[in-house]
């Protein structure tokens, strides 16, 4: 490609925003257009972060976003609506790393984050960015919303499952753990390292964590009528810096052998680049993954208790936000999907 994407990001000095420049500044068919922090304007990324990227930071008053042709939202939820309007009126592709356009349900939008939907027109328009999954739908797309963390290493595990309509009616168990950069990097009590450092949390257990909403919603499009009756999920905060670990838990597929169940997963995932397919007797770790934009699987039968335990990895900054945000404008742009992230 002759002539670079111009990118713009909003929010670029969270956790997420760092980890877009970062990936954004080293890909080969990619410009900077701006990046945008309310609170640090008029300074560079360099005095906040220990990084040779010295990219200047600007007022959202500051800049035009008819300079950009793709804008990335790195914001929290309710804040992304008013820059999702002014991006798509620009002409610009707008990659939404909050939840604002996740969900596509005005009311249930309002039940799990507390805000009416400034747009809640956009919200049927918006693409969920889940790529392996949506791939088509996102190369047309000019609002992409990126999925959540927690979602996209449940999601990518049980895809298979869901669509061959094998979980239909099953309870589904996540037990999920996210480091701490998970939490953003506003200072909270709950993030210090003496409240984080030699300790395992868990919060919002059961059916409480707003990820629930988005995760039922992609069981009901992957699985249709065959869906998953109930999603128990644990999320817990993991005393390290980044990643997330999902161990799932489901009834066994009534009539199959592991031997089918493991081709199944492993002619569906064959050709994706970021899908590792873990083989017999081999577990996914943290480690599998982290600092990369993979997503380690590994299939533990329990045939006999009637169970099958999936193991799913990611690193939640970059397969869980920026990197799979990437992955998105990559294909929606025509590029190869890969570029930037290997």
């Amino acid at each position: 490609m002759s002539t670079p994407i111009r990118a713009g990001i909003v929010g670029a000095t969270g956790y997420t925003g760092f980890e877009l420049v970062r990936l954004l500044s080293a890909h080969p068919h990619v410009e900077l257009a701006f990046a945008v922090s309310r609170r640090d304007a008029g300074k560079s990324l360099g005095e906040l972060y220990p990084t040779p990227l010295d990219v200047p930071l600007q007022a959202p008053d500051e800049v035009d976003p008819r300079s950009a042709d793709v804008l990335f939202l790195c914001l929290p939820h309710g804040t992304a609506q008013e820059w999702t309007r002014r991006g798509l009126e620009a002409g610009a592709v707008v990659i939404d790393l909050s939840a604002d356009h996740r969900l596509r349900d005005p009311a249930t939008y309002r039940r799990w984050y507390g805000l009416e939907h400034a747009a809640p027109h956009l919200l049927s328009e918006a693409v969920y960015g889940l790529t392996e999954w949506n791939r088509e739908a996102l190369r047309s797309a000019r609002l992409i919303a990126n999925p959540g963390c927690y979602p996209t290493s449940i999601l990518l595990a049980l895809g298979p499952l869901l669509k061959t309509g094998l979980l239909e009616e099953a309870t589904v168990i996540a037990d999920s753990k996210s480091g701490v950069s998970g939490a953003g990097r506003s200072p909270k009590v709950s993030s210090l390292f003496v409240e984080v450092n030699e300790n395992l949390k868990p919060y919002n257990i059961g059916h409480l964590h707003r990820h629930v909403a988005e995760i039922e919603q992609e069981f009901a499009v992957l699985g249709g009528s065959r869906a998953p009756a109930n999603l128990i999920f644990s999320p817990h905060l993991l005393p390290v810096s980044r990643g997330i670990l999902s161990t799932i838990y489901v009834p066994w597929p009534v009539g199959w052998q592991e031997g089918a169940l493991r081709a199944l997963y492993a002619e569906t995932y064959a050709h994706e680049p970021f899908i590792w397919l873990l083989p017999p007797g081999q577990t996914a770790t943290l480690a599998h993954t982290v600092h990369t934009n993979r997503c380690a699987i590994s299939l533990h039968p329990v045939p006999d208790q009637g169970q099958l335990i999936i193991v799913s990895t990611i690193d939640n900054l970059v397969k869980g936000a920026a990197g799979q945000a990437v992955q998105n404008m990559n294909v929606r742009f025509g590029l190869d999907e890969t570029a930037g992230l290997t």
